[in-house]
């Protein structure tokens, strides 16, 4: 037997495993990674390396600095505030922090970092309307992850260049990618994600938790009040780290580095007492992580994504060259591979096939490849498909079930509007 054939067994194994409750998300993980490793699916050494893999220990440091935020009077204020604004509206509610949501997605490329920034005062203002976690995390998280580096800016600002390098890489540059394309391949979804996640989302949220949900609130988080001194150091550390995460590139540091210095510091300025901040490590969230990591590492290292695409082409040739048909091929074989791998690899698959069937029809690539990004870059079903989800799952308390149950519209709504709109404004030919 291959390790590709033990690779996809282990992983119709776990996926069972989150959808049957018996264990934690966080066992099936783990089982799961160590079940590749004593088969030979995924080398020791790189399963050790996940659990200190940069997204892992970011989410640890910025959970302990989101701790130290709940505990200010900050927090709190400005969730009842914006509470009192949405005059106990949900959609109105949602609506503020969805917007927030998606903005911050702008600039920071990370959405488990956007998200981590305004999940504690979403969860703050929820249990003031007496709304429980698992209504609110599934539309905020999903709005982060679908429309992240959208627009021309921060981490944006490089996808245009990035698009081009596939192509100059290949040596076909009949036809070049440029820098506001993507925002308008990518815009209208944008909108509609948003009007969704803040109007439409809640509905199919469950009303209460399946699973316990992390204790990340101001509420649960909060203890003695503060000194005043306290305060303002644990407000000027959030904003400080969240302003940092946003400009990483250009002070020359990783994500990691920013979050455990600003979680050093709550414990230093006695925001937090050093047991509170390991308390708010949410260690299962972690480890929920790396064990989707590392499967998605082990899939893409058997092969899994190259034999997925190596079909591609015989079905491109099958259809006659219709832009919409190829189109809803090239999202659709993405979109699901990126559940279950890291959407950078994917894309690493399918940008050289999208380019070499143009170039061998001497048609447009472009549409395809904006296509191809947006279909990694929406991948919300599973833990694995991006570090943000297994930390809104957490939040929500969401099992595997009821996130199929929250994403399967969102998910036609992301095809059909991605598909219809990129391939009429990009044609193939």
């Amino acid at each position: 037997m291959s390790q590709l054939t033990i690779c996809l067994i282990i992983f119709a194994v776990m996926v069972i495993g989150f959808c049957s409750g018996k264990y934690s998300l966080a066992t099936v993980s783990l089982i799961s990674m160590m079940a590749l490793v004593l088969t030979g699916c995924l080398a020791a050494k790189d399963g050790l390396a996940y659990f200190s893999n940069n997204n892992v220990v970011m989410i640890g440091g910025m959970c302990v600095v989101a701790a130290g935020f709940n505990r200010t009077r900050f927090c709190t204020n400005v969730a009842d505030r914006i509470s009192h604004v949405a005059k106990g509206n949900l959609n109105k509610l949602m609506f503020g922090y969805v917007l927030i949501g998606m903005l911050l997605s702008q600039f920071i490329q990370s959405p488990v970092v956007a998200m981590g920034i305004v999940a504690p005062m979403l969860m703050a203002s929820a249990e003031s309307m007496g709304i429980k976690s698992s209504k609110v995390m599934f539309p905020l998280g999903v709005v982060t992850v679908v429309t992240c580096c959208t627009f021309p800016v921060g981490a944006g600002a490089t996808v245009a260049a990035e698009l081009n390098g596939y192509l100059e890489s290949y040596g076909y540059l009949d036809h070049m990618v440029g820098i506001f394309d993507p925002m308008i391949g990518r815009l209208p979804l944008l909108v509609i994600c948003v009007i969704y996640c803040a109007f439409f989302a809640t509905k199919l949220a469950p009303d209460e938790p399946i699973l316990k949900p992390s204790s990340v609130s101001a509420k649960a988080a909060s203890k003695e009040p503060l000194k005043p001194l306290q305060e303002y150091a644990g407000i000027v550390i959030f904003f400080a780290d969240a302003l940092a995460l946003m400009f990483a590139k250009q002070l020359g540091m990783e994500n990691w580095e920013i979050t455990v210095i600003g979680a050093l510091a709550m414990v230093m300025f006695g925001v937090l007492k050093p047991r509170e901040a390991t308390a708010s490590i949410p260690f299962s969230m972690l480890f929920l992580i790396v064990g989707a990591l590392a499967m998605s590492g082990a899939l893409s290292q058997t092969g899994a994504g190259e034999l997925i695409g190596g079909h591609i082409a015989g079905i491109v040739d099958a259809v006659g060259g219709n832009s919409y048909i190829i189109g809803f091929i090239f999202f659709v074989i993405p979109f699901a591979l990126t559940q279950v791998m890291q959407n950078r690899g994917t894309m690493l698959i399918f940008h050289p096939i999208a380019i070499a069937t143009c170039a061998s029809i001497g048609a447009n690539p472009v549409g395809l490849m904006i296509l191809i990004q947006a279909a990694c870059l929406s991948a919300f079903m599973t833990p694995m498909a991006t570090a943000a989800i297994p930390y809104m799952m957490e939040c929500g308390g969401y099992d595997q079930k009821s996130m199929f149950k929250q994403s399967w519209i969102l998910c036609i709504i992301c095809c059909v509007v991605s598909v219809g709109w990129i391939m009429t404004v990009f044609p193939l030919k």
